[in-house]
């Protein structure tokens, strides 16, 4: 699961980084969030709308300012071309489904255009569970 998971995060990376719609306005989109798809965590690091980091299981302290947590259930469904009612993005899953969201709300909210804009990209990329 581990190599795929490193080719998953590439492809997240490459999918990031020629957004068209993430890179025309993204240029202070900075900030450390963590998706925890119960089976794998993922910790990415974002500087300036290009991606600085991605790693695999964080460390459990490893830092970060918000994250999401949901069943790899619910990580698949929101990953999918046509998401089932409920799942087609992150607010809607918060609400209705099982996400939840935690941490710095205010750095969310601050990258949110550009945090949705990636956190919709996972529709191209797959997730890693």
């Amino acid at each position: 699961m581990a190599q795929e998971a490193q080719a998953w995060a590439e492809k997240f990376r490459k999918a990031t980084e020629s957004d068209p719609i993430i890179q025309s306005y993204a240029k202070y989109y900075t900030c450390d969030f963590l998706l925890d798809m119960e089976e794998l965590r993922v910790g990415v690091q974002m500087r300036d709308g290009q991606v600085h980091n991605i790693e695999i299981n964080p460390a459990p302290l490893e830092p970060h300012q918000f994250s999401l947590h949901a069943p790899a259930e619910t990580w698949r469904k929101m990953s999918e071309k046509h998401p089932p009612p409920f799942f087609h993005g992150m607010w809607a899953a918060s609400v209705r489904e099982d996400l939840r969201i935690e941490g710095d709300i205010t750095v969310l909210m601050q990258n949110l255009r550009n945090f949705t804009a990636q956190f919709e990209l996972l529709r191209q990329t797959g997730v890693p569970v």
